[in-house]
């Protein structure tokens, strides 16, 4: 059985951080709610209690029982964790007055205790927190200070947990990664949780589960629902069937092309050429939201057409990653957002889910694709939205708006990749806006459209500055696009930044 890590998320922002941390050093970790512990897990190694937006003095604040937790695992509380791991055992956590936030060295350090093993003193770490512990109880040991914090470290004696009131998951704690390591090695993790083994195990349980069982998938073309065709039909071959809907809203041939990589990688993948239905149905509408129901909605009815026409289907699967399960659930457990990519499809059809790679990341999902032979071209590429240009096209649809924005994208990103510059950003894209203006071609004054030019780098898509591009490329694209792309006599680029603004603009 695969061991694994427990994260109780308090609710901070940087919990999946402690998770993809702790997946970097190969071992498996789960995030769960502060007050849903897998009672009676055999793999459970170790415990991770994650900061928290609370003070452990608010009357809101997230509590929960520890008794059972500690002494039976090892336990490491950060900063919330920390704190509250003290104020539970009777000491004392106030106010630090002024937040304690920002770059501290660690000094007086214990180079013996085993979370410091291979760490010296002086070595730097993050703070942020609002409150600070100011009476550890009896049994609580310093093993780390920094001049402004007495107890930035401690361990509890004559039991294996420890609570440091600093981020060792955040990356300007310099010893951040190898604290983390040092608390899996005091777990006894094996640590040998890699792409080659996830593949195995995997593939071995879709067997296991499935049987002779019959599924579908919904292909769009992206990272995670290809991975997840591969995975499937490595487990079970031909009894998986992937429907891949052009829904006319693709990149410049991207329908051909990628039917074409899924074909040389051995998948049974029908192909669907839906355009004109959902030209038909978005004609006339502007509202971003309703074109994206519109959309959803319409793939949902082709996708269902199709399934119908397959004989003993029992299963769905889906591209779901460990971000959309962890998103799915409050800290509390209630359901806030569904990320069922094809909606109530299951239900509708009475089939069950198959969801492969519900406990990856995306960077996972990327490494396990590798490890599979997938090509890159398939692996690396951007994400791209469900509803494709329909949201990339401001204002009402038309075929000559997607031929345009179509032409104008595919200069965008072929340049991108001459340049070396695609991998270098987390998303590009073109945008036609409903804008036009007045421009001279020649002898002629024109009034034509506006292309924007978007690009973004970013980690997990949360957070995202603009990408800084070369002038002389963004010149050289602006002069291919209004040369070769009729309607259009005005190239920007967007240098908003996520937030305030988003990467779509829809």
């Amino acid at each position: 059985m695969q061991e694994k890590i427990i994260i109780l998320d308090f609710g901070s922002q940087t919990t999946q951080l402690i998770g993809r941390r702790i997946r970097e050093l190969n071992t498996y970790c789960e995030i769960v709610p502060y007050n849903k512990f897998p009672e009676n897990d055999p793999t459970v190694k170790g415990v991770v209690l994650s900061g928290s937006p609370y003070s452990v003095n608010d009357a809101n604040a997230f509590k929960t029982d520890l008794s059972g937790i500690r002494k039976k695992y090892p336990v490491l509380g950060i900063c919330y964790g920390a704190q509250y791991l003290a104020y539970s055992s009777g000491g004392k956590v106030e106010s630090a007055g002024s937040r304690e936030y920002g770059r501290a060295h660690l000094s007086e350090l214990d180079e013996n205790n085993p979370l410091f093993k291979n760490i010296q003193a002086g070595t730097q770490v993050w703070m942020s927190h609002g409150d600070t512990i100011t009476e550890l109880p009896e049994t609580f040991r310093i093993i780390a200070s920094t001049g402004d914090v007495k107890a930035a470290a401690f361990n509890i004696a004559g039991e294996p947990t420890w609570g440091v009131q600093f981020h060792p998951e955040v990356f300007h704690t310099e010893d951040g990664v190898k604290i983390l390591d040092n608390f899996l090695n005091i777990c006894g993790c094996a640590k040998d949780w890699t792409p080659a083994s996830f593949i195995e195990s995997t593939v071995e349980d879709l067997k296991n589960m499935l049987g002779n069982d019959k599924v579908i998938l919904a292909l769009s073309g992206g990272v995670d629902s290809s991975v997840t065709a591969v995975l499937l039909n490595k487990a079970i071959g031909k009894n998986l069937t992937c429907i891949f809907v052009d829904h006319g809203l693709l990149r410049k041939n991207e329908f051909e092309n990628v039917l074409k990589a899924y074909e040389n990688m051995g998948l049974n993948v029908i192909g669907v050429n839906a355009r004109n239905k959902f030209y038909k149905e978005l004609e006339g509408v502007t509202d971003p939201e309703t074109k994206r129901k519109i959309i959803g909605k319409g793939f949902i009815d082709v996708f269902d057409e199709e399934a119908h026409k397959l004989k003993d289907i029992k299963w769905l699967g889906q591209g779901t990653i460990y971000p959309d399960v962890i998103e799915s659930l409050s800290i509390t457990g209630t359901v806030i957002k569904s990320h069922h990519n094809v909606g109530g499809l299951p239900e509708k059809m009475n089939l069950k889910l198959v969801e492969p790679l519900r406990l990856l990341f995306k960077d996972e999902v990327r490494r396990v694709g590798y490890e599979l032979g997938m090509p890159k071209n398939l692996i690396a590429r951007h994400p791209f939205p469900g509803p494709g240009l329909g949201i990339r096209i401001l204002g009402d649809i038309t075929l000559e708006k997607v031929r345009v924005l179509q032409e104008a994208d595919d200069i965008y990103i072929t340049l991108m990749r001459e340049w070396d510059l695609y991998d270098k950003v987390w998303q590009a894209g073109a945008i036609l806006l409903p804008i036009r203006s007045v421009g001279v071609m020649g002898d002629e004054r024109t009034y034509e459209n506006t292309i924007t030019l978007r690009a973004v780098t970013s980690t997990d898509a949360m957070t995202a500055d603009w990408a800084q591009l070369p002038y002389d490329f963004l010149a050289k694209v602006s002069n291919e696009i209004i040369n070769k792309v009729k309607g259009v006599n005005r190239v920007v680029y967007d240098i908003s930044s996520k937030p305030p603004a988003t990467i779509e603009w829809e």
